[in-house]
């Protein structure tokens, strides 16, 4: 009887000892734990500003001749990181910068909603080109300003050729929306919200 119990014993003890080594080297396989995380990298006006340099760049390799349409626009709004991502109901939210000619005129904020299955967080970059000095005054001056309700943003098409389409050149608001993958086709910014922000 007593060995019997010895040997349950035995076995309980070594089962511990396999679960408690597991937990214990379990833990020191796992990731360690972060650190602190520091601040977002477009939190201040310098920060938006060598992004927003950064995502012009990507655009003009992207699609060459975009430089000559930023070129020609009398505003340059830039949002270089635009988040967006949830489960069915989605948001996006970004930091940009507006340049009128080579100068910073003002910081902004966009967001946006939407409903739809959207895995995982994305990032995308957008370029909004205001073309005509009354379109690039009425953002300005407004002190809320939607896509769709208070102006069009028509989204620049590149052709097989690599140029631009030369209708949505001629709109008065156009648009470029990429992401890691390059310019992004058949996209809306509808509904999408930018309002003043001062970093």
């Amino acid at each position: 009887m007593s060995h019997k119990y010895s040997a349950v014993c035995r076995t309980g003890m070594a089962l511990f000892t396999i679960i408690a080594a597991g937990f214990l080297f379990g833990g020191c396989t796992t990731t360690p734990p972060s650190k602190p995380s520091a601040a977002p990298k477009t939190d201040t006006r310098a920060a938006l500003d060598d992004a927003a340099n950064a995502t012009l760049s990507k655009l003009y390799e992207a699609a060459p001749s975009s430089r000559e349409l930023v070129a020609r626009a009398r505003g340059v709004l830039v949002f270089p990181d635009v988040l967006s991502g949830s489960f069915i109901v989605g948001a996006e939210h970004g930091k940009g910068v507006l340049r009128v000619g080579q100068s910073a005129v003002g910081y902004y904020r966009t967001t946006s909603g939407s409903i739809g299955f959207q895995a995982g967080a994305q990032s995308k970059a957008m370029v909004l080109l205001f073309m005509t000095d009354d379109a690039l005054n009425k953002f300005r001056n407004s002190s809320g300003w939607t896509v769709g309700a208070d102006a069009t943003v028509a989204i620049v098409n590149i052709g097989a050729n690599g140029r631009i389409d030369t209708n949505t050149a001629k709109q008065p608001i156009v648009g470029f929306v990429m992401n890691n993958g390059g310019l992004m086709a058949g996209v809306s910014l509808e509904g999408t919200k930018i309002s003043k922000y001062e970093p």
